[in-house]
This record gives structure tokens, sequence and C-alpha cells, in this order.
């Protein structure tokens, strides 16, 4: 089960830069339900999405590079690329996984988190730079923005 919440980033920190991060591209073969294929630096995998925007089923599995290549032509859409970057939450045990898009949606910056609960989720108090709480408009999801 996947819980998070997602926010629009006009301000990101000046050093965010200076944080992990991985290279992600993915694109999708479907969006509903949503089967995205992804590269996560030298990673690839298969996630299975069910509905849902605050909480839903998520379910992974690995693929070789091979499979990645064989499946990406097949994808429908945008494929998206971003840099995400590791941002640790204080003392509260979570991470911000700061996404700056590249390519067709260069600009975009999206900040997401994600709970061990629901209630920990709508509890969750964000810091002054998050923008807007995108989670329940669905409008910055991936899979709607492979469709734009």
């Amino acid at each position: 089960m996947e819980i998070e919440r997602k926010f629009l980033i006009e301000n990101p920190p000046a050093d965010y830069a200076s944080f992990p991060f991985r290279r992600i591209e993915q694109a999708y073969l479907c969006t509903e339900p949503v089967i995205r294929i992804r590269r996560e630096d030298d990673s690839y995998y298969m996630t299975y999405k069910g509905s849902g925007l605050l909480s839903r089923e998520e379910y992974n599995l690995p693929l070789t590079a091979d499979a990645y290549a064989h499946l990406l032509p097949k994808a429908d859409g945008t494929i998206l690329t971003k840099k995400r970057y590791l941002l640790p939450l204080s003392d509260s045990g979570l991470t911000i996984e700061l996404d700056v898009f590249e390519g067709r949606f260069a600009g975009l910056i999206l900040a997401e988190v994600e709970f061990p609960t629901e209630e920990a989720a709508r509890a969750f108090t964000p810091p002054e730079w998050f923008a807007k709480d995108v989670t329940l408009s669905g409008e910055y999801q991936n899979s709607r923005l492979s469709r734009i």
C-alpha cells in the first residue's frame, strides 16, 4: 500500500541539489489501472497501481534492462524524465522526494512524502516552502502528466 501526499513546489530550498538524487525515466503502458515501467539509475521495474489519491495499492516487479527496452516503445503518451532528490524531513524519519522534471515538463517541481498510515498523512504539516497540496486533485499524478 502506498500512502503519500503530493505538493507543488514553486521555490525549493537553495541547497536541494546538494542532496542525493536518482535519475528516473518512466512511461505508462496503461493509465486505468496504472501500469508503469521505470528506469531508476541502473534498476528497472514495472509497477501496478490501484485507484486512489491519498492511498492505493502498489506492486513492483523487477525487469531486466532488455525487458524495459522492449516495453518502452509500447508505452502511451509522454515518457517522463526527472531527477528525484531525497531530502530528510527533520527528525520525523520521513523523506521528501523532490522531483525536478526534465524534458517536456522542465520547470515543474513536485514533492512527495510517503507515510506509514493515512492518519499520519492527514496529520502532516508541510514545510513552509511547500506551495500547494495537490494530493486530492490528481492533477499532478505522473500517469496524468504522461497523457498531456
